[in-house]
């Protein structure tokens, strides 16, 4: 088994050090970088990752890309905030020693979050399960604005490795606003009004107190003590915002159909 670790980036400095160091283990690392304009690109190679230069598609097409531009057909994808553990590593290595015949397509694995200081256990964030490495033969990167997944094709299979992914996505309270009303609210908006999804005046007012209930109380948020609470504010806030958006968004859509 020969293994590729995949990177898209975007001004990354900070992060994809750390990034690379934790897939080390690769046979290959690359790097696909949108046209970064810190010194992503130079550290990544310092690190012995292959970078390729490529302008932004998306992040669902940025990451087929970088699984069609690999050199092994084994995948293990990456987000440059992200670094695998040593029980996750380990897991992987464990994989290597077996029949490939016998394994299977494609793996998931559990990823966590840390978030103000602490590693996150509850509001949806965790296990948080990822399919993140698998045989570019058996799948893809499926068309998704956001929250891009890989798609395995039909009947393959997938199974779930021990050892979690860590993820330090969030830096602070104002880094987590700045994503949700510049990435993950606008985004979420796109997506769901490309699958047909609509709102209300009505959803809008809705769609806030009910996400805060479900990240808080249904999804165990409160076993985070203050975090918890600060995350089921923002699901609120991001819930709020994204109907917002898509009632703009549909309003538009329906208007320039009456137009034409």
């Amino acid at each position: 088994m020969k293994i590729t670790a995949t990177i898209i980036t975007l001004n990354e400095a900070e992060n994809i050090r750390a990034a690379c160091e934790s897939v080390s283990w690769a046979d290959e690392i690359l790097v696909v970088d949108s046209e970064s304009i810190d010194s992503t690109r130079e550290i990544a190679a310092r690190c012995g990752a292959r970078v390729i230069v490529k302008p932004w598609p998306g992040f669902a097409a940025q990451k087929q890309f970088a699984v069609d531009s690999a050199s092994h057909d084994w995948i293990f994808s990456l987000d440059a905030d992200e670094r695998v553990s040593p029980e996750l590593q380990a897991s992987i290595a464990n994989l290597r020693g077996m029949n490939e015949a016998t394994l299977a397509g494609g793996f998931r694995v559990a990823r966590r979050a840390f978030y103000l200081g602490r590693w996150i256990r509850g509001g949806g964030w965790y296990p948080d399960y990822q399919l993140r490495f698998f045989d570019r033969n058996q799948g893809r990167w499926g068309d998704r604005v956001i929250h891009e997944s890989v798609t395995m094709d039909q009947g393959v299979k997938v199974e779930t490795l021990s050892g979690d992914l860590l993820h330090y996505s969030m830096r602070d309270t104002d880094h987590h606003q700045q994503m949700i009303t510049e990435r993950y609210a606008p985004l979420g908006a796109r997506q769901m009004l490309k699958d047909g999804k609509h709102t209300s005046r009505w959803q809008i007012a809705l769609a806030g107190p009910a996400a805060f209930l479900r990240s808080f109380l249904l999804k165990g948020g409160f076993r985070d003590g203050r975090a918890g609470l600060i995350i089921a504010n923002f699901a609120w806030r991001h819930a709020a915002l994204k109907h917002t958006i898509l009632y703009d968004l549909q309003n538009q859509h329906r208007d320039n159909t009456a137009r034409e």
